[in-house]
């Protein structure tokens, strides 16, 4: 994790602004037919599996994970021909690394997922925090694409808390969290549902 100055692109901010231009499958324009269950599932830890078995092979997630999408609560891989329902656990990503770049009001959080995509933390990419109704154990989210979100994984998250600040103005003064390109990102439960 690494803090640069704001005048100087980070390798991470330099992957997300390259990643804005990058050309995707026009998965909203394809009709599939009808969904049929498939047996894939992503762990909680952003592993995906078929058939009970790990994939492996880092470039065939990453080719998948470009076909997902996310329709209500359901989530499928798609084609021009096909519609595929996978079972995910939390997420169907896992930020598993973040960059800061600058400070203050201008800084930015950009951050990669274990399937390389790299956003930088605002308007659209949110972070927001969940707690477990027993444990109250954080579940810190971003945003991704499509309503598709990354789990923020522990070591991100600490990370993350320690750059932690109280809110900016006349917002609650217990409410602590994070800046990230002009937005104000709250670290506790926020009650929203995204999911």
């Amino acid at each position: 994790m690494t803090n640069r100055d704001h005048n100087q692109l980070g390798p991470l901010e330099a992957l997300a602004l390259q990643a804005k231009h990058e050309k995707r499958p026009p998965l909203s324009s394809w009709s599939s037919g009808v969904a049929r269950d498939f047996p894939l599932r992503i762990s909680r830890d952003g592993r995906w599996h078929y058939l009970g078995s790990p994939i492996e092979r880092a470039s065939l997630v990453k080719l998948l994970s470009r076909v997902l999408v996310r329709e209500g609560d359901e989530f499928f891989l798609v084609s021009p021909e096909e519609k595929l329902r996978i079972e995910i656990e939390d997420a169907p990503f896992l930020a598993v690394e973040m960059e800061q770049i600058g400070s203050g009001d201008r800084q930015k959080l950009v951050f990669r997922t274990n399937v390389d995509d790299v956003v930088i933390a605002g308007v659209d990419h949110k972070i927001w925090v969940n707690e477990h109704p027993k444990t109250q154990a954080p579940s810190p989210y971003i945003e991704i694409r499509d309503g598709l979100h990354a789990l923020i994984s522990r070591t991100v998250f600490y990370d993350l808390a320690e750059r932690a600040i109280g809110a900016p103005g006349d917002a609650e003064k217990d409410l602590c969290g994070v800046m990230s390109d002009g937005y104000f990102f709250s670290l506790i439960e926020n009650r929203d549902d995204r999911a």
